[in-house]
């Protein structure tokens, strides 16, 4: 009989000796989830999952965090980013054995920040219940993507830079339309494998700071490329070539080939992935 009570895991089995029964409790080993926040500049990286001959941030953490445990880990992203995107809060999460020691956890973030290059920032490492998935737990994502309006050589990693004119108050309106609709096969990169293109779009709206334009985006997921096929066809609002009708009947009929080009990956930003508020393993 397997016994899973909390944290006491283990096989027990039915002894008899000399006429007497007895129950042997059989410990196994009990693994132990962790969380770890963190930035990452995406300039340098093919995205975060491991591909091959290509340097990916999963790669890098996955090396130093194993190097310092001296044993194989293997971490698991909130999802895919693309080539060249970044990350604000990024979640990922690995599995210990029991009996590694808590100096070793608690000292973890600043051996790790001290082992990464600078493009990767450890921000927090949290213990959670053994059920919480960094991907599917997730409850919502936010993007946020940003177009300079100047010319500014300091923002060029870190944003798309257009200089031409944009009815900026027509962006606004068709970006608050999104809400509305469930499927957005129009903004879904072709040919992949994803069962379904219906997201939960919780908002989507533009703010302005300085010369900077910046469009936000929460949804509970999101499609390949999506965010940044939302930023072009939004553009072509902008640029007057698209009207509010003209950005409703894209989203409607589902063409990728009716919607806008990519936007640049360097402007797009992961912002915040939220999970319910109860997954922190408290000592």
């Amino acid at each position: 009989m397997f016994l899973n009570i909390g944290w006491i895991r283990g096989i027990i089995k039915d002894v008899h000796v000399g006429g007497s029964r007895f129950f042997v409790f059989l410990h196994t080993m009990v693994k132990r989830r962790f969380f770890i926040r963190f930035d990452f500049s995406g300039t340098c990286f093919h995205g975060w999952q491991i591909q091959p001959n290509a340097p990916t941030v999963q790669q890098e953490m996955e090396d130093a965090i194993s190097l310092l445990f001296g044993e194989k880990l293997q971490l698991t992203g909130a999802g895919r980013t693309d080539t060249g995107v970044h990350a604000r809060n990024y979640m990922a999460h690995f599995e210990i054995n029991s009996g590694t020691g808590e100096v070793e956890i608690r000292n973890l973030v600043s051996k790790l920040n001290r082992f990464l290059p600078p493009s990767i920032f450890i921000k927090e490492i949290f213990e959670v219940k053994p059920d919480i998935h960094a991907r599917f737990s997730a409850v919502s994502r936010t993007y946020k993507y940003y177009i300079s309006r100047t010319k500014n050589p300091f923002l060029t990693e870190f944003s798309w830079i257009y200089t031409g004119f944009l009815d900026v108050p027509s962006m606004k309106e068709a970006a608050g339309l999104l809400p509305e609709f469930h499927d957005f096969k129009c903004f879904s990169k072709t040919r992949t494998q994803t069962r379904t293109t219906e997201c939960q779009m919780f908002e989507s709206f533009f703010t302005e700071k300085e010369e900077m334009l910046i469009y936000h985006v929460r949804a509970n997921r999101f499609l390949r490329n999506m965010v940044r096929a939302i930023v072009g066809t939004l553009m072509e609002v902008g640029k007057g070539k698209l009207d509010l009708n003209g950005f409703r009947n894209v989203v409607e009929n589902g063409n990728r080939s009716d919607a806008g080009v990519s936007v640049p990956a360097r402007g797009l930003f992961l912002e915040q992935i939220e999970y319910p508020e109860d997954i922190r393993l408290l000592p």
